[in-house]
């Protein structure tokens, strides 16, 4: 059996930045703390309708249980925020034009991180010969970020994102599940939120109910991508201008004044989206979705669920005067020949919001 000392690290850092990826690091798959953690975060409901979640047992918790024979795991980090796109900030200004996380305005990370990974996997083969191994990012049921804080990439924020001290939270995750007896990083990073409440006064849903407590019931992340429903008429005026996704909390962590964007040509903006027209999206036709949107994460809500999330930023837009009002109004009229129920009723909800908003 080949001995795993400090050089094979040394030289899995160098293999891992010539693919792009960021601090590889290896944990144990001793999970047990977060395992009762996350029992308690299912117990509370805390998870909607993201049954997927409790679907699998313990697997998420017992990377054994999901790939047998597992006994170290390789945690990578991948910085995403895209470079020259345009500042968050100023989309929170204009009710006009439409949020989208940052992460999904290029291109979808799953492939690309999950081909970095095997090749990462190829070059250690090369060294050392087969060995077992499944690869991962954000696509089978693992606690990546209980991982990543085990091998020492950050430690779990407030907002329950992962932080790097020195790249912030603007970054993808991806293991290595192996059956290598690889040696474990003994440095842990400490929590250094501190008394910071920024990501839990930014909320615009109070999704935060707690420190490192997240009801995703209530996050605008779940609200616009993984609901599949109607979305509660309770949190349509505190999305705003959000259509896919939310960055609020990371936008004000601190920490993320150490983050840089990231080189990737893949996680360039597409199309505009960083600043795109509401009125603009709308008017799309599920074929003009279909197309603009291959490779995107986006792509994978749907065009329905698309209009959804934009008919209720619609609503929220500012009205400047009764022209304006009657082109936002035209607007959302003019889509309900093609529309579902699902979207007719936020179609609906949005018109007589401007309608209110006009008469304030």
């Amino acid at each position: 059996m080949k001995t795993f000392d400090q050089t094979f690290i040394e030289s899995l850092n160098l293999w891992a930045s010539q693919l792009g990826l960021q601090q590889p690091s290896v944990s144990s798959i001793d999970l047990d703390k977060h395992e009762q953690l996350f029992i308690n975060w299912l117990d509370n409901g805390f998870h909607g309708e993201m049954d997927y979640m409790q679907r699998h047992g313990t697997m998420r918790s017992r990377p054994a249980e999901l790939e047998p024979n597992t006994i170290s795991v390789i945690s990578v980090r991948m910085d995403y925020f895209p470079p020259n796109a345009k500042p968050i900030k100023t989309l929170l200004k204009n009710s006009e034009l439409g949020l989208i996380s940052r992460y999904a305005t290029g291109r979808d990370y799953h492939k690309l991180i999950r081909k970095r990974l095997q090749k990462l996997v190829d070059k250690i083969q090369e060294e050392v010969g087969p060995f077992g191994y499944r690869v991962f990012t954000d696509s089978a049921p693992v606690l990546e970020k209980a991982l990543a804080e085990g091998a020492g990439l950050g430690w779990i924020g407030k907002h329950t994102n992962l932080i790097n001290k020195s790249a912030g939270s603007w970054f993808f995750l991806g293991e290595i599940y192996t059956d290598l007896p690889l040696p474990v990083n003994q440095t842990k990073p400490t929590n250094h939120c501190g008394s910071c409440h920024a990501c839990i006064d930014i909320c615009p849903t109070q999704a935060i109910v707690a420190p490192y407590q997240l009801d995703a019931r209530r996050c605008i992340s779940y609200l616009t991508i993984e609901l599949k429903s109607a979305i509660p008429v309770e949190f349509r005026k505190a999305i705003g201008n959000h259509i896919y996704g939310c960055d609020d909390c990371q936008l004000v962590c601190p920490w993320n004044r150490f983050s840089k964007p990231s080189d990737e040509k893949d996680f360039e903006v597409r199309h505009g989206l960083d600043t795109p027209d509401l009125l603009d999206l709308f008017a799309w036709t599920e074929n003009e979705f279909l197309t603009k949107m291959q490779g995107s994460a986006i792509r994978r809500i749907g065009y329905m669920q698309w209009l959804r999330n934009i008919a209720v930023s619609i609503g929220n837009i500012t009205v400047k005067d009764e022209v304006h009002f009657q082109q936002l109004v035209k607007t959302l009229k003019d889509k309900r020949p093609e529309v579902n129920e699902l979207v007719q009723e936020h179609i609906d909800w949005a018109i007589d919001e401007l309608k209110q908003n006009a008469n304030e």
